[in-house]
Parts: C-alpha cells; structure tokens; sequence
C-alpha cells in the first residue's frame, strides 16, 4: 500500500465538467490506460456482476419496508437486460485497460497553486474494458444524490474523448473516431449503472445507509450518499 499526504483540494461533481479540469482529468486516464501491471489481464467485470447478481437475488431483509422493496426487484427481468447488455457490448470488442474503476469526484484532487490533477485510491484498480472506466466517470457527474439530469452532454463528452484520445493534439480527432467512442462508452455506462447497483444491495445487509444507495440507483429516491 501506497500512501502520502497531497496538498490539494478534493474536486466535487460540477468541477469535473468545467473544460479546464475536464480536459485534465481525460489525459489522466489515457496515460494509465497503458500502463502494464503484473498479473492477469483478464477483465472481471461480467464475471463480478454475475456473481453480485447471483448472491444479491437471494437476499431477505428483517426490516418489513425494506423486504416489500426488495421484493419490487424482479431479477429474472434483471438477469434477462444484463446478458442482453453483455451480448451488445461484446460487439465493441472494446480496449481492455488497466483501469481505475471509481473516478468520482471524491477521487479526483486538485492543486490550485500548482495546477495539477491528481487520481487516488485504486482499490479498484484492474483490467477493465476502456468504455467502463469512462462510462462510470461520467456517471458520477450525476453526484451523491444521482441527479442524472447533469450526465454529461454528447458535446461535453466529445470535448472529453478529444483530450483522451490525442491529448497533445486534440482538434486532430476525427469525429468518427469520437462517435465510436461515444457509442462504446454510454453502452458501457449502463454496465456501471447495474454494477453499483448490485454491490450497494450486497452492502445494505451490513449497512442501512447502503440501503439508501441501493434504493437510489434502483428507484431514484434522491437520497445523499454519506
């Protein structure tokens, strides 16, 4: 483990769309994208959320208004739409990237004086598929209280998959670079959606407060994250 104090601030949802510190965050990850990291290479994501899906399925709460919740879930449906997602997004054959996995606000710290953008906790850190990493960021736009009318527009995320791809050239881009980009990453945005989703619910059997998150990402109940 890794630790160091940083002189910075920590950046909240709305720092993350102004272009100055958005075009900043999208050359981070492009540089650690490429990075080699010992061990396996292979993604876990499809096999993390089955394996989420199959353990959350079976759950009981003793708490009568959380079961009748629980209960609203049907997960056949839910197993149905996540084999579907996984089918579609296998079509992208999508970059596999050593990525960061949690790129919320809460993650992302700034240094006024120096400007300079740092990423911390890599708990999640893996081999992830490219369009995962940046659909997750771009979710955490909606912030803790998942207003998702604040997801990034088409034009905020071409301006993002500019400075990702070509960070020293970004007006080189052609926009069918872009759009495929842009079709690869809000495929695997709802991937993110689901992801979180589960592990909220396996978190709330130990926690009320994660019932709370799971109860956003599932039924929208504008609740703030702790």
């Amino acid at each position: 483990m890794v630790q160091s104090f940083i002189n910075a601030r920590t950046l909240n949802p709305a720092d993350m769309r102004m272009p100055q510190l958005a075009a900043m965050i999208a050359k981070q990850p492009r540089k650690f994208h490429g990075v080699e990291v010992p061990g396996s290479k292979e993604p876990q994501l499809w096999n993390d959320v089955f394996k989420f899906m199959a353990k959350a399925s079976v759950f009981h709460f003793d708490d009568s208004d959380k079961q009748k919740k629980y209960e609203m879930v049907s997960f056949d449906e839910f197993i149905e739409e996540l084999a579907e997602l996984k089918k579609l997004s296998d079509q992208f054959e999508a970059p596999v990237v050593y990525s960061h996995n949690d790129l919320l606000s809460g993650n992302l710290m700034f240094d006024d004086d120096k400007d300079k953008l740092y990423f911390i906790d890599f708990e999640y850190g893996s081999y992830s598929y490219r369009g995962f990493d940046i659909g997750n960021h771009f979710n955490e736009y909606a912030g803790y209280e998942c207003d998702y009318s604040l997801y990034p527009s088409k034009e905020e995320q071409y301006f993002f998959f500019k400075n990702y791809l070509k960070p020293e050239s970004p007006e080189e881009v052609s926009d069918e670079e872009m759009e495929s980009l842009y079709v690869e990453t809000n495929t695997y945005m709802l991937a993110s959606h689901l992801y979180w989703a589960l592990w909220a619910l396996i978190q709330a059997k130990m926690s009320p407060q994660f019932f709370t998150i799971w109860a956003t990402s599932f039924f929208g109940t504008m609740n703030p994250r702790d």
